[in-house]
Formats: C-alpha cells, structure tokens, sequence
C-alpha cells in the first residue's frame, strides 16, 4: 500500500508500515546497516522520512518512491565508482530493493557522513569543575 496523500506519516513506524513490504524489507535493513556504522545516531523523523541524526545534527534519510528506495544526504565524495552501477544525484543514491546498496558499500557512506558530521560540528568537551 503507498502512503495517502492526505494522511502523511508523522513518524519512521507510520511511514514504513504504509510501504509495500519488498520496499519495507530493504529500508529496514538499510536502517539496520546504518545504526552498524554509526553506533552514536539517534533515530529522527524529518522532512517527511525516517532517518538518523548525530550529535544533534543530520547524519543521513532514507525512503522510497514508486519504483525505488533511497539513501538520503549528500553523496560524500570518492563513491563515483562504487556507486556507478545506482542512480545519483547531488543528494541521494536510488537503488531498488532487487539490487540494494552492499552492506559494505552502506558502511562506509555512513563513516564518511560521520566523519564530515565531526569536522563541521566538532563535539564540544564539557570542562570539568575546578578543585
């Protein structure tokens, strides 16, 4: 079943559920590989699809559309060759749930997001009270 168009969903569980279950299949396990690479995010709903935010801030999205599933975020640089074979723009990699992104291929588009997430919101230390 695909999502209403007058009743979005307002949370991961909602819009998963509303999906067709190859869909659901691939994005829970998308959503599976995603936690393994970036054992710090936490779970966000936002702009309208489930996804992940680190240290308060975006990390990655993903969803689905008609005739395919999608990791959310922009594409870090250096994945032009291992992403040949997916469809890609500026923000997003479309794959289908048939042919998903390779586990290995997910963890490491995750580290790299956490490593760009570090250098443009770097974790401030809390100092601690003096003596």
């Amino acid at each position: 079943m695909l999502i209403e168009m007058n009743r979005k969903p307002t949370n991961a569980a909602d819009y998963m559920e509303a999906l067709p279950a190859d869909q659901r299949g691939a994005l829970l396990k998308l959503r599976k590989q995603i936690r393994a690479a970036a054992p710090g995010c936490e779970e966000h709903f936002g702009y309208g699809l489930p996804g992940f935010k680190l240290n308060g801030h975006p990390l990655v999205y993903f969803g689905a559309g008609k005739k395919h599933c999608a990791l959310y975020g922009a594409v870090p640089p250096g994945f032009t060759e291992q992403l040949k074979n997916f469809k890609t723009s500026k923000g997003a990699i479309q794959f289908t749930p048939q042919k998903p992104l390779p586990a290995v291929l997910v963890k490491a588009i995750v580290k790299a997001k956490v490593a760009e997430n570090e250098m443009r919101w770097p974790v401030k230390k809390m100092k601690r009270a003096g003596k």
